[in-house]
């Protein structure tokens, strides 16, 4: 994703990443972060909330990741921003990113307690992308050998500097699609 497509569908200011990515080894209260959100956005919108799911490498116990905790929303239509956003925000995130062009994805961040992204999905729009989150997870956290391939990618490009830290997550796409292609044969 280059610079001028992230400033598109940025909300607020696009400022360059300031420090080093911080690849922590697996932290065995992240489950538990992520509980703490799962409820307050199920407080925050009841059954509009169609899934609430830990993913990204957070959710993977063993796995070293960056300290944020990602959660997939599935909302009915995210385009209908008025149907859900306002309710998030009165909860504590706040809306960042905007691609009615890729998926109708919408992302919302959180810092406090604790860091958060919170992508939100309508099934309509992202089923396939949906899927692919949630075999890629299921199938890290089965394979060992595949797990710790990432683990040690992760690490190596941690290591390296980026401009934006979504540079450092498109340099894992290879990676990535590598171990898609197992979950989903």
């Amino acid at each position: 994703m280059d610079e001028q497509h992230l400033r598109a569908v940025t909300i607020g200011d696009l400022t360059p990443y300031a420090t080093k990515v911080v690849v922590e080894a697996y932290d065995p209260r992240w489950p538990a972060w992520f509980e703490e959100d799962r409820a307050l956005i199920a407080g925050a919108l009841g059954e509009r909330a169609l899934s609430i799911e830990h993913t990204g490498s957070t959710s993977v116990p063993g796995l070293p990741a960056k300290p944020i905790i990602d959660i997939s929303l599935l909302v009915e239509d995210t385009a209908d921003e008025p149907s859900y956003v306002p309710d998030l925000e009165a909860a504590g995130y706040v809306l960042r990113i905007r691609e009615p062009e890729w998926l109708e994805h919408r992302c919302l961040k959180r810092d406090d307690p604790h860091r958060v992204n919170l992508h939100v999905y309508s099934p309509r729009h992202a089923a396939e992308e949906i899927a692919r989150i949630r075999a890629f997870r299921d199938w890290l956290r089965t394979h060992d050998d595949d797990r710790d391939r990432y683990a040690a990618m992760k690490r190596e490009l941690a290591t390296r500097e980026w401009r934006y830290v979504q540079d450092y997550a498109d340099a894992k796409t290879s990676i990535i699609e590598e171990i898609l292609g197992k979950a989903l044969a």
